[in-house]
């Protein structure tokens, strides 16, 4: 095993540490660590002031699937925890698995129960469980100890009577409790969906997971790629390495792929994707990461299953998207069945195309557009209203329509005309 080990290839050494980075978000997200004005830094602050000046804290984690929230979440409960490993208490809650209010509060008494050794009863009412939270916040303030609640799917939680809710922030009123309160969400407006009780005692403290900007891509990318110079990788192989990459970094052709990119993907978790399938695509007989290999990456990694999707597509179906993405350009942020169907009338008017479908033909093709997930309903509310009442998004982007009317065979030309506008 020794001699295989000293006759592996410089290049398979890179590309194993390469690829153990990427799965390790600890290193992915540690540079964010050393600015003060990261989220890592700003929750970081907010936890431990909970902790050490014994004061109740709630706080939102928001931004779209894959943008970090609960990596940047779980690195700073890591290093607390180092810090004040006796001081911290974490209960952990996913809105997918607990967002009956029974299940919930029995499964943070039974956290609470393992965490301090004690005796969980199966068999405890939503009453008997809810003094207990409360007598354990109590025990625990008065040993100035926090207890962290993270809310993973926050707005599943926030659905129903909210009675956890209202429970947990309600015992939070306590002089003598000492706890922090973390809802992690996709929705940007989940606190509107709270009660006016549960909003009245949550801080309104919020922390946006953005996409990363076209600087912070490059940043990202150099950061996970750079080979380390004091490891067992040859030292002239690893300089030769990085140098390359700098130049594809600083390559034009590069610039215009990652806009490429970012048209397409919006969040960390896409990138990472992105740069796990590069790296695989390295030639381990040349040994260094190249050009090719990215835009290999960049071919597959765009969003296959739309794109198949939408070649799936009646032409109707093609024109009532093209009808949103116009309306989305008009600014209407909100749009229904009736908002395509006067857009769908528009287009026809003005350029008299011979492709114009009754209404209940009309609907027939937009409830399909819902059923291949194409487009979605905005919230969850109005389940009472019927479907052309309800507002919809687009689920894809204007690159990826582009792209999907462009390898459909019997796209009317007009259809692109209107997207090129």
């Amino acid at each position: 095993m020794g001699r295989e080990k000293e006759k592996e290839k410089p290049s398979e050494k890179a590309l194993n540490l390469l690829r153990s980075r990427l799965s390790d978000p600890n290193f992915i997200f540690r540079p964010l660590s050393d600015s003060p004005d990261s989220n890592y830094s700003k929750l970081k602050f907010i936890i431990s002031t909970s902790v050490t000046e014994a004061c109740n804290n709630s706080i939102l984690l928001l931004g779209p699937h894959g943008s970090g929230k609960v990596a940047v979440l779980e690195l700073v409960l890591s290093d607390l925890l180092q810090q004040y490993p006796e001081a911290i208490s974490v209960i952990r809650l996913n809105g997918l698995l607990h967002s009956d209010d029974n299940c919930a509060l029995k499964e943070i008494a039974r956290q609470l129960c393992m965490e301090h050794q004690l005796l969980f009863s199966k068999v405890a009412s939503f009453d008997d469980n809810s003094q207990f939270m409360i007598a354990m916040l109590r025990e625990c303030g008065l040993a100035h100890k926090t207890i962290i609640f993270v809310l993973d799917e926050f707005d599943f939680f926030a659905q129903g009577k909210q009675r956890l809710l209202y429970s947990l922030l309600d015992a939070m009123q306590s002089v003598n409790s000492q706890a922090v309160v973390i809802g992690v969400s996709c929705r940007l407006d989940v606190d509107q969906l709270l009660e006016k009780r549960v909003r009245s005692r949550f801080s309104h403290r919020k922390l946006l997971f953005l996409s990363p900007s076209k600087e912070d891509t490059e940043r990202f990318m150099e950061h996970i790629l750079s080979l380390p110079m004091d490891s067992s990788l040859p030292h002239n192989y690893a300089a030769e390495f990085n140098g390359r990459l700098k130049k594809i970094l600083s390559d034009e052709r590069f610039k215009e792929l990652i806009d490429t990119y970012l048209s397409f993907n919006f969040t960390i978790g896409h990138l990472v994707r992105f740069l796990f399938q590069a790296v695989s695509y390295m030639d381990l007989n040349a040994g260094f990461l190249s050009l090719g290999n990215l835009k290999t990456a960049l071919s597959s990694n765009q969003r296959q299953l739309k794109l198949e999707s939408i070649r799936d597509c009646s032409v109707l179906e093609l024109y009532m998207m093209v009808c949103m993405k116009r309306l989305e350009v008009k600014e209407q942020t909100s749009y229904n069945f009736y908002s395509v169907m006067t857009e769908y009338k528009s287009i026809h008017d003005s350029f008299q195309t011979s492709d114009y479908y009754a209404a209940n033909v009309c609907l027939r093709a937009f409830e399909h557009l819902l059923q291949c997930q194409l487009i979605s309903f905005i919230d969850n509310k109005g389940h009472n209203q019927s479907v052309e009442f309800r507002p919809v998004k687009l689920l894809i982007s204007s690159a990826e329509l582009h792209q999907g009317l462009k390898s459909y065979q019997q796209c009317p030309a007009i259809l692109l005309k209107l997207m090129d506008r």
